[in-house]
């Protein structure tokens, strides 16, 4: 099982990035998938979250209108699209799937960095 993160950079404030969450070896429609950022001094944050089968989705408040969460079963891979990036989104991102008491984790995350 393998789950690796990318697309994080360094980008000025108002820009975009995409990141991705590739996963092998596991049935990824099976799972909800979950992104979590981690800043320099602070705890791991969750960012967003969309559900297995009915893709249900949740934003942490200070993400919310700005990022998106999505899925794409077929390719085993999650997304999070990053919108009017601030630099208090400046984090290590990680991604993981879970289903009941079961919790992939993601490898070394993607740096975002926001130039203010």
């Amino acid at each position: 099982v393998q789950l690796v993160e990318s697309g994080g950079g360094l980008v000025q404030a108002g820009g975009s990035l995409e990141l991705s969450c590739a996963a092998s070896g596991l049935i990824f429609s099976n799972y909800n998938v979950k992104w979590y950022r981690e800043a320099l001094g602070t705890g791991r944050e969750l960012v967003a979250s969309i559900g297995r089968v009915t893709g249900e989705t949740y934003y942490a408040n200070s993400v919310k209108g700005r990022f998106t969460i999505s899925r794409d079963d077929a390719k085993s891979t999650g997304y999070l699209q990053m919108d009017n990036l601030r630099p208090e989104d400046t984090a290590r991102y990680y991604c993981n799937l879970d289903f009941g008491p079961t919790v992939v984790s993601g490898g070394q995350g993607t740096q975002v960095t926001v130039s203010s």
